[in-house]
Order: C-alpha cells, then sequence, then structure tokens
C-alpha cells in the first residue's frame, strides 16, 4: 500500500471501478503502518508525518497500481515552502481509495461484504492485499 497525497487517473493502467471512502485520521494511522510513501510534497510529507506520527518523506513517483492506496489530501490555500504545520483554514482529509480492475470484481466484493453482514460477520480491511 502507498499513501499519496492525491489521486490521478494516470495511475490506472486499464479501466477500473474505484471506491473512495473518507476516514478519520485515526484509521488512517492505522492503514499508514503498511504504506510506503508517494508524497509528491515535502512539506505535505512533514505534516502527513506530523498527523500520523510517523515518518513519510518526499518520494515523487510515478504510480500504477491496483488494490488500495490511503490518501491525504489537503484543502486550503498553498501551503509556503517550509511550513510544517496548517493554516487556520485549511485540513488533511484522509481517504481509502480502492481499486477495482472490474466491474464484476467489484460487485463480487460487494456481494460478499453484504452476505457476511447479513450473517452478522464483520471483516476488517486487509491493507496489505
Amino acid at each position: 500500500m502507498f499513501i499519496t497525497n492525491a489521486f490521478s487517473i494516470n495511475m490506472l493502467s486499464n479501466s477500473a471501478q474505484i471506491n473512495f471512502i473518507k476516514i478519520s485520521q485515526k484509521t488512517a494511522k492505522e492503514f499508514s503502518r503498511f504504506a510506503s510513501s508517494a508524497i509528491g510534497h515535502e512539506d505535505t510529507a512533514k505534516a502527513v508525518s506530523i498527523l500520523l506520527e510517523d515518518d513519510f518523506q518526499q518520494n515523487r513517483i510515478s504510480l500504477e497500481f491496483k488494490g488500495s492506496l490511503l490518501v491525504a489530501q489537503y484543502r486550503g490555500p498553498r501551503l509556503e515552502e517550509g511550513t510544517t504545520t496548517l493554516p487556520e483554514e485549511s485540513k488533511i482529509e484522509f481517504w481509502l481509495v480502492t481499486i477495482y480492475e472490474s466491474a464484476e470484481e467489484a460487485l463480487k466484493r460487494e456481494e460478499i461484504a453484504q452476505r457476511d453482514h447479513q450473517e452478522g460477520v464483520f471483516w476488517e480491511f486487509d491493507p496489505r492485499s
């Protein structure tokens, strides 16, 4: 799993169904334990490191993947160079982005989740898959 500061269609190699789930900072911190940095901006990497109490370095790479991605989406005015704290009117939102290669794969996963939920089985998402 990678942690990034953005999501782009360029990350897809083919048609896909994409699921975006907004998650809490606490949940993002749990997922981030399995994540390698693909954060393209140094100051954003510093701010995310502070929020998630981890060390994410700037790592500007091109990603093409399937599976899941943790996105730390900055919302606010452009950060001044060297900023390590967020301006009052800004925030970083965390999103879990899951890429399905086909609608059939997405539907199958959704059917399994619905069945498990009806049967009282609650599974946790494994970010390593």
